[in-house]
């Protein structure tokens, strides 16, 4: 039996993480002298009713080797005999590094997987994997679906300020954006080579920006053909949804999600963010 564990800036719906058993290490939103841990201590909803107005800043924290050790232990209770573990890009965290660490003392075999990207990046990977060992796949051809499917995916994000992404330290290749006017809207990309942020464009208002969010997000797709797409938002459901409306019109994917962007990957994008995450299986 294969355990599949995660941390929480994947951005899987809770009721996906249910069906396929699982197990999340959440990250840590420290705020002042407070530690939250992520979507177990705060939910998305508390983070953003707390963001808007608050004159400090939160930051993330990563887990920690015994927070992993605790989830291995977890799957091994669970009948694992052997774990394959991914995390958000390590070109914007160090837990992938304290991932590696923390399997150094198992005696079953294990791998830890560079997702290479943030939210439904690692989130679609995470899926696959899990659905490749309910479909009975072994241990190197579901590292092998992970790995196809991080080549297939396109994650684009439009915000609607600067201001959090320059706060948040996460700003990678778009660095080059520092000190343009917080009244811009940015839209970033991921590399998912490189698994760090890269600037696509500034516009001046709300509808440019998502416009351009849904033009450059099916472009960039290898295929529009069974397409399996995640919208994630910033507190921002109605958004969300009607883009979900125009995407079910206009291409019909196999399989499209919503979710709440989570506490740690808020603290980057802000209130109102708007994501397009997914990927063709052709």
């Amino acid at each position: 039996m294969i355990g599949i564990i995660t941390d929480s800036t994947c951005d899987i719906p809770e009721e996906l993480l249910q069906q396929y058993g699982i197990i999340v290490v959440p990250q840590i939103v420290v705020w002042g002298d407070e530690q939250f841990r992520d979507r177990v201590d705060m939910t998305p909803d508390e983070f953003y009713q707390k963001l808007i107005g608050n004159p400090i800043h939160p930051h993330s924290s990563m887990p920690s080797t015994q927070d992993f050790e605790e989830a291995f232990d977890k799957a091994i209770a669970k009948g694992a005999t052997e774990l394959i573990i991914l995390t958000i890009s390590s070109a914007m965290s160090g837990t992938y590094e304290i991932a590696k660490k923390a399997i150094a003392s198992l005696k079953i075999r294990a791998e830890v997987v560079d997702s290479k990207g943030p939210t439904m990046s690692l989130g679609w990977q995470v899926l696959a994997a899990a659905r490749a060992r309910e479909a009975g796949a072994d241990f190197s051809n579901i590292l092998n679906q992970i790995n196809q499917v991080r080549k297939k995916l396109t994650l684009i994000v439009a915000m609607e300020t600067l201001d959090f992404l320059q706060k948040g330290g996460r700003i990678g290749d778009a660095a080059k954006w520092a000190g343009t006017l917080l009244k811009v809207k940015p839209l970033v990309k991921i590399n998912h080579n490189t698994g760090s942020v890269q600037p696509i464009s500034l516009v001046r208002t709300h509808k440019a920006v998502v416009d351009l969010l849904y033009r450059k997000f099916f472009e960039q797709l290898t295929s529009v053909n069974n397409l399996r797409i995640a919208i994630l938002h910033g507190n921002a459901l109605a958004n969300a949804e009607a883009l979900a409306e125009r995407i079910r019109t206009e291409y019909n994917p196999i399989e499209l999600l919503i979710n709440t962007t989570g506490p740690v990957l808020g603290i980057n994008t802000g209130p109102g963010a708007l994501a397009l995450c997914g990927y063709s299986e052709d």
